[in-house]
């Protein structure tokens, strides 16, 4: 296969899923990291994709909204496909449908429990350990208008005990997102194009 699958990466924190992905790409003949987009001024994944040689760029919440920047951008590039990892922001509907079952998301819980607005990070992993569960896990899934309610693409679980804190709850959860996510993205780019 000669063509290199185009993918953007949108971020809003420390960017540790966008560096996994990227590396995970880098050299792989199959797919390649063109660029990651941030909502977040502060964010650590800036340091990381400055590390990794990655284009990492900031857009304001009206760009991405009201205007097709974002849209343009994307087209730009010549996109392929758009990897969420652990950008928080809904996606509006001009990206949606310019970019029909293209667009990848993981959330750290086993949809669709503990999904919907609000509900990212230690959010989940709290209300996990507040309503006592005995397994919790990553859901990878398509994106659609509706926070978390896109298509289910795949799942990992892990066992909780009570033993466990939100914040070792969290620790388990960003096992299963580093073991699996990047190879589950490539699964699915392969089978698509």
């Amino acid at each position: 296969m000669n063509y290199m699958i185009r993918i953007v990466v949108f971020a809003s924190g420390s960017g540790t899923n966008a560096e996994n992905i990227i590396n995970h790409f880098n050299n792989s003949g199959k797919a390649v990291v063109t660029n990651v987009l941030c909502n977040n001024p502060t964010a650590k994944v800036f340091d990381r994709c400055e590390k990794l040689n990655v284009p990492c760029s900031l857009f304001e919440k009206d760009t991405f909204f009201k205007e097709n920047t974002v849209l343009h951008f994307l087209q730009q590039k010549k996109t392929d496909f758009i990897i969420l990892a652990g950008f928080l922001w809904k996606i509006p509907k001009n990206i949606l449908s310019a970019f029909p079952n293209k667009i990848i998301n993981i959330h750290p819980a086993l949809l669709p429990k503990y999904g919907g607005k609000g509900m990212y990070g230690m959010f989940v992993h709290n209300a996990v350990k507040a309503n006592n569960e005995s397994e919790t896990g990553i859901t990878i899934h398509y994106v659609n208008e509706n926070y978390d309610e896109g298509a289910i693409i795949f799942q990992a679980k892990t066992a909780l005990s009570s033993e466990d804190t939100p914040d070792t709850i969290a620790a388990k959860i960003h096992v299963l997102e580093q073991k699996h996510f990047p190879k589950i993205i490539e699964e699915v780019i392969l089978k698509n194009e």
